[in-house]
């Protein structure tokens, strides 16, 4: 298990976790499992910080879009920790770093190994995201698979001003262990940056990009083949080329720059 020296400002609460630098952001050097194991001692209340600690995933528009918006580089950067969810940034580590990124973690492959590990140890989930439709049949679907996990609550993603903020005091309220925020990129950071503060009784937030639309059904995830080939956004804009194909096309290529010019091993 990881020794961490745990303060106020969070970083020293994450100092002790191996980072090595993909595509211009520093990404943390972990499996799913010690990710998961990382997460869950975070929640230890012997370990809280006084605020959640902000846990996010970068892939290959992640990285494209973050070089050319600096609103959104902004927020990645003040993520307490940040997961490779795409695996060409992980063939990418590898071939260019001595301290390559182990595996992908996959926020969707993640989540499972988090609940499972909650179940056993007593840690609370609250799921805030998608439509309210999607939100309610992932949540009973996780239910299904997980009857020992607790879910303290969950809302759909599109609260705004005031109904928002009371929602965000009512999962304070409720004091979930983990958060996770399915709102979509720079959305998801945009929140833990805004409502942090009101936050102070939650342990971890991991923002969570199509999660829900996964754990509903509603979406299907590459065939493995493709997902160990680092081809799965390929998948994804096979099944809805007109949201997809344009984003892919202007990000693919910037990626693929980033991924051979940023790269390099850091213990930081």
């Amino acid at each position: 298990m990881l020794e961490r020296r745990v303060n106020l400002d969070g970083r020293a609460a994450t100092a002790d976790v191996p980072r090595t630098t993909v595509g211009g952001l520093r990404m943390a050097v972990l499996d799913l499992e010690a990710t998961a194991d990382f997460m869950i001692e975070a929640t230890d209340p012997s370990h809280r910080i006084g605020r959640p600690l902000y846990l996010t995933s970068a892939n290959g528009e992640v990285l494209a879009r973050c070089s050319t918006e600096p609103q959104t580089e902004r927020l990645f950067r003040a993520a307490d920790l940040i997961n490779a969810d795409g695996q060409p940034l992980v063939a990418a580590s590898r071939l260019q770093s001595w301290f390559p990124l182990p595996e992908r973690v996959a926020t969707t492959d993640l989540f499972h190994i988090v609940a499972r590990k909650a179940q056993e140890t007593g840690r609370t989930f609250y799921m805030l995201g998608a439509s309210e439709e999607e939100n309610a049949t992932a949540v009973r679907r996780v239910q299904n698979m997980y009857p020992n996990l607790k879910i303290v609550g969950y809302s759909h993603g599109y609260l705004r001003g005031d109904a928002l903020r009371a929602k965000v005091e009512e999962i304070n309220a409720l004091a979930p262990d983990f958060l996770w925020v399915a709102l979509g990129v720079p959305s998801e950071q945009a929140f833990v940056e805004e409502y942090t503060p009101l936050l102070t009784n939650v342990g971890v937030i991991k923002t969570s990009g199509g999660l829900f639309n996964f754990l509903s059904g509603s979406r299907s995830r590459a065939p493995k083949w493709m997902q160990k080939v680092g081809l799965e956004w390929a998948w994804r804009t096979w099944l809805e080329p007109r949201r997809l194909f344009w984003r892919y096309l202007t990000t693919n290529p910037r990626a693929i720059y980033l991924l051979f010019s940023r790269n390099r091993p850091s213990n930081r």
